[in-house]
């Protein structure tokens, strides 16, 4: 159960933060003058998402708690060199699901660029 959380937990703070980021560079752009709304809008995302970060963090902390009590009892049961091993499993699984997000992230974007590439291409085709 503790794997799952953490799965769940670091994927929900990566995606926060992506959004949150979004939704800053979004306010940073803005035109000099832009609609109320938008901007409103803008700012009740940011400070939506900035609640529901800080409140995952608090997931996180809770989940950290509960890896040190886990890691207390399967030290009563498992071997120095099992206990190193399930040690290492958890601080690369965190690892891994952050560099899966960042691969996702640049693959999204390639598509994304290319797609533009291709869109920009295409009225020269048809000359």
């Amino acid at each position: 159960m503790f794997i799952g959380d953490l799965d769940k937990v670091v994927n929900l703070l990566l995606s926060l933060s992506g959004r949150l980021a979004r939704v800053e560079n979004a306010l940073n752009n803005l035109d000099d003058n832009p609609s109320p709304g938008d901007r409103q809008s803008l700012l009740e995302k940011q400070r939506v998402l900035t609640q529901q970060h800080e409140d995952a963090k608090e997931l996180k902390e809770n989940l950290d708690r509960r890896e040190r009590i886990v890691f207390d009892i399967l030290a009563t049961y498992l071997s120095e060199e099992n206990l190193a091993d399930y040690e290492h499993f958890v601080k690369m699984k965190s690892a891994l699901i952050i560099e899966q997000r960042e691969l996702e992230d640049k693959i999204h974007l390639g598509e994304e660029q290319l797609k533009c590439l291709f869109d920009s291409l295409q009225p020269e085709r048809s000359k």
